[in-house]
């Protein structure tokens, strides 16, 4: 029994017929937020300058959130401060736009965290590396030294990841937090790192002033999948279980914005994208506009054209994850996310979809 309202239970219906089953986290009934006026609802980002999570700022900008009725209060976590996750799991936003493995990892230490909607298919990012570094492939990680995002963020994990794939182990090679940007530029310009793991525009930036070039991509679906050996869901909207089941039609209107965004994404152009973004997010002092849309066309391919969580996705981060030793204990994938809100959302548009939905096993 679904725990969604009546109009999503019928979604799921026609998943079944489709022979998909889509995960719930819970049987209980919700209510909307919001008290007869129009929800307010605060979402965090891991970066809303990050090309991986223009969705959250461009479903602003186009005025989704208005037209489908939810006041969505953005704000971005800061380099050194309280990750967008974690500002979610305590209770300082409802939701996070962060990376779908993150549920994996709060549920192994005991807290309920679900994925309502899945805006990418691979983690868009790419290992630069300096030509000096002679690194191809995690084979070569031995003696080097990484940069990641954060210690313990995502980008941590898929490089620890991609060393454990070639066997190589994580006292074999350094790794330091050095965010994103002018940080992650500098911390290659100065030799303290021999490469960083980022994504678009400083990946443009890095290729631009000749300090690093693309050693190993996974920033499409496709790449990912050569890679990692499957799709590997990535930017999200995250939240807590409790607050998910008590603000369902709350949470529906954002997933309504956000699917009508993945569908303005999947149907327009790199530049009708970076013209409807802020101008400061698409040309400052690490590129140009036109490095931006250049760089958009490059790995526009990251972006699922309908919300769902693609089948095999969530195996493949919990492979991720215990591979990395994150995770050791048992997991219950189906906890983890749920597709109704994005089936309903579609179907409540007429958009055909085109991703393959995950199970309740991912």
């Amino acid at each position: 029994m679904s725990r969604r309202p009546a109009a999503v239970a019928a979604s799921v219906l026609t998943v079944l017929v489709l022979g998909a089953v889509s995960a719930c986290s819970s049987t209980s009934s919700a209510v909307s937020g919001g008290s007869g006026g129009t929800p307010t609802v605060k979402l965090m980002a891991g970066g809303l300058d990050k090309q991986i999570y223009l969705p959250y700022q461009l479903a602003q900008q186009l005025g989704f959130y208005k037209k489908y009725g939810v006041d969505v209060q953005l704000s971005t976590e800061q380099d050194g401060g309280v990750g967008a996750e974690d500002a979610m799991a305590s209770g300082q936003v409802d939701m996070a736009g962060a990376w779908y493995n993150h549920t994996i990892e709060f549920q192994a230490k005991g807290k309920a965290v679900e994925d309502v909607v899945q805006l990418s298919g691979a983690p868009g990012e790419r290992e630069m590396c300096t030509k000096k570094s002679a690194v191809h492939s995690g084979a070569d990680f031995k003696g080097k030294t990484l940069g990641v995002t954060d210690l313990g963020s995502g980008t941590d994990t898929l490089t620890q990841f991609l060393a454990a794939k070639k066997g190589v182990k994580t006292d074999q090679f350094h790794r330091i937090g050095v965010g994103a940007g002018s940080t992650a530029i500098a911390a290659l310009q100065n030799g303290k790192v021999d490469c960083v793991m980022t994504t678009q525009p400083t990946v443009a930036a890095i290729q631009k002033k000749g300090v690093g070039t693309s050693a190993i991509d996974l920033a499409t679906t496709s790449g990912a999948t050569a890679a990692m050996g499957g799709a590997y869901p990535a930017a999200s909207v995250l939240a807590r279980t409790d607050w998910v089941n008590s603000h369902n039609a709350t949470v529906q209107k954002v997933v309504d914005a956000l699917v009508a965004t993945m569908h303005w994404i999947n149907t327009h152009s790199a530049a009708d994208i970076a013209n409807k973004l802020p101008a400061s997010y698409v040309s400052n002092q690490l590129v140009t506009k036109a490095d931006y849309i250049s760089a958009l066309t490059e790995d526009k391919g990251q972006f699922l054209p309908d919300g769902l969580m693609p089948a095999g996705g969530p195996k493949t981060s919990l492979a991720t994850e215990q591979l990395v030793g994150n995770v050791k204990s048992s997991v219950d994938l189906s906890k983890t996310f749920t597709n109704d809100f994005a089936i309903q959302a579609n179907k409540t548009e007429g958009f055909k979809t085109t991703t393959t939905p995950a199970g309740p096993n991912g």
